[in-house]
């Protein structure tokens, strides 16, 4: 068992040592509110990797979306860019 890098036998001593400065009816309180503490700093967490995800995503969506569209104006100049040199030519060719 190694819970944040300690083994059984330190997380046992930590434990007589809290029994023995806080006493026997003040460490189940201490054990809640730190048990509770650290289920705060979870949520928090994992609100913060969440929302951190969606970022990510609606970003990698924005530039896929801009990509899309430089391709897009991209298609668009070269079809304009064609269609004038076959005008060039029709007209060229009628004269």
């Amino acid at each position: 068992m190694n819970i944040f890098g300690m083994g059984l036998p330190e997380i046992m001593l930590i434990m007589v040592i809290a029994l023995l400065v806080f006493g026997p009816k003040k460490l189940p309180e201490i054990g809640r509110s730190m048990g509770k503490a650290i289920r705060g700093f979870q949520d928090a967490s994992n609100e913060f990797q969440n929302e951190f995800k969606r970022e990510a995503a609606q970003l990698e969506e924005s530039v896929k979306m801009k990509a899309e569209l430089e391709e897009s104006k991209a298609k668009e100049k070269e079809a304009e860019t064609v269609d004038s040199e076959e005008k060039a030519v029709e007209t060229s060719q009628q004269s």
